[in-house]
This record gives C-alpha cells, sequence and structure tokens, in this order.
C-alpha cells in the first residue's frame, strides 16, 4: 500500500523535533578564513566595471549573502542572479522579491543554468542598468566584445553569525562536506524535509514511513544501496564477522540526491520568509 504525504505526515509527526540541536558547533571552522582578503581584492577591481552581478543559490536567497557586499559595491549598478531555480521550491518567489527589494534589491533574475531558463535575460538587464546609470560616463566603450565579464571567486561574510546559516550554507555545498560532518548535515536535512513535510527522500529510497533518526534512516538507505562492510567483532567464542551498515556513505548518497533535486525541490530559507521584509537602508 503506498500512502498519501499526508498519511505519512500524520503518522510520523508526533515523533518529530520542534528544532534542531546547534549548540556545540563551532561555525567558525566550517568556513574558509579568506573571505575579507577576497573582498577586498574584488573592491579594488570595482573600478573597473560598469555593472556588478551577484549570483547566489536561490534556495538560500536570504541567508549566507554577504552583509558587506552591498557596502562594497558603492553606487555601482547591481544585478542579484539566484540561480538553480529548478531546485528551489518557488512558491514563495514573491515573498523573496519583496524582502529583497526591502534591502534594496530592485534587480532579481531567477535562472536555471542547467536548462537556460531566464539566462538570456542577463545581457539585456545588464544593458539596461548601465545605460540608465549616472555613473557611466567612459569616453570610450568596448564594441569587441560588447560585454566583458570579469569572474571573481565567491565570497560569504568573513564571519558566519549564525549555526544554522551555516548548516544551510552546507547543504548547498559551499564548504566541504567533512569539515561539518557528513553525518551531521543529513540531520539537518532530514530534519528540514520532515519539518517542511517534504518526504520524497521515503518513496525514494523505498522506507515505507517518515522518520526522524538519522541513524534508523541512513542505516536503512545503506542497506538498500548495499553500503555496508564486513567489520570483525571480537566475542568469547573467537572472531565474529558482522556486517555493519556504512553510514558516512549512507549520508553522501542523501546529501546527493538532496543537490541533484531527486528529493524534490527545497525553499531552505522558508522560516526567513514568514517574517516581515526589512526596511530599506
Amino acid at each position: 500500500m503506498r500512502l498519501t504525504t499526508r498519511a505519512l505526515c500524520g503518522a510520523a509527526r508526533a515523533a518529530w523535533r520542534e528544532s534542531f540541536p546547534l549548540d556545540g558547533r563551532d561555525v567558525a571552522r566550517w568556513f574558509p578564513g579568506h573571505m575579507a582578503k577576497g573582498l577586498k581584492k574584488m573592491q579594488s577591481s570595482l573600478k573597473l566595471v560598469d555593472c556588478i552581478i551577484e549570483v547566489h543559490d536561490a534556495r538560500i536567497p536570504l541567508s549566507g549573502r554577504n552583509p558587506l557586499f552591498q557596502e562594497t559595491l558603492g553606487l555601482k549598478p547591481h544585478l542579484l542572479v539566484l540561480n538553480k531555480m529548478d531546485l528551489a521550491d518557488m512558491k514563495e518567489q514573491q515573498k523573496i522579491i519583496q524582502h529583497l527589494e526591502g534591502e534594496g534589491l530592485k534587480n532579481v533574475i531567477f535562472t536555471n543554468c542547467v536548462k537556460d531558463e531566464n539566462i538570456k535575460q542577463i545581457i539585456p538587464k545588464v544593458t539596461e542598468l548601465v545605460g540608465s546609470s549616472y555613473r557611466y560616463h567612459r569616453g570610450e566603450v568596448c564594441e569587441r566584445p560588447l560585454m566583458f565579464l570579469l569572474d571573481t571567486p565567491g565570497v560569504l561574510a568573513p564571519r558566519i553569525q549564525s549555526v544554522e546559516t551555516g548548516l544551510k550554507l552546507a547543504l548547498c555545498g559551499t564548504v566541504l562536506d567533512h569539515l561539518v560532518g557528513e553525518e551531521t548535515l543529513a540531520d539537518y536535512l532530514l530534519y528540514t524535509l520532515n519539518k517542511r513535510q517534504l518526504l520524497g527522500y521515503v518513496q525514494h529510497y523505498g522506507l515505507g514511513e517518515a522518520c526522524d533518526d538519522i541513524a534508523s534512516v541512513l542505516k536503512r538507505v545503506a542497506v538498500k544501496l548495499r553500503k555496508t562492510q564486513k567489520v570483525k567483532v571480537l566475542t568469547g567464542t573467537g572472531d565474529v564477522n558482522v556486517v555493519q551498515p556504512n553510514y558516512p556513505a549512507a549520508a553522501r548518497d542523501f546529501l546527493r540526491a538532496f543537490r541533484s533535486g531527486v528529493l524534490g525541490p527545497v525553499m531552505l530559507d522558508r522560516d526567513l520568509l514568514q517574517g516581515p521584509p526589512a526596511a530599506e537602508p
């Protein structure tokens, strides 16, 4: 018998966690310490450009955007591209736009680079922004090519204050998984999916029912995917070979399934979107 999402939720909700344990996690160790240097180097290159294109993950349109970035931009025209829209739950798109407008961001384009969705909107929008900018007073304009792109490394905030923000960023692949812990990330993902009642993982792995215990989920995932390992256990009668689930391998597969969209679209910033938009500075 195949249960509906509502039935699965009703059966498991009583045991679901109300919050995720964040204490004792040192978020500062998860992210590289060269971000301030990268931002300073980017600042020195701004005099060479007429427009800034900021690219961010559509699953976290509010979390992780560098708060120093806006003041670093000065008066340059600014376009925010929220990529991977195919992996994000876009039901809250209007709320996202309202929140970003409250932060002073008037120009936002949602894209999917894999399928070229909305990509063709970027150059015309940049052309419009540059043409209408009062800072655009160059004596010569480049013709071959008409546009020249100066790429820079990704720059996060020098310090990530919130552990939960750090977990969201890590889920989206901004840092190496082992720095946070694959099983920790898998646990936060499970917590988030259950909280949002996004139970695609149940059907994907053939689990039968939703579960909020990461050890139990990873054990069943490992067995289903045959990600097991033989371990020798010393007993009173000698060594015995015991088959154990490979929990890290199962966690990696769980994370890959989320990042590839197999588990369905997810909006990790849904909680932030429930509050009122920030006032424009």
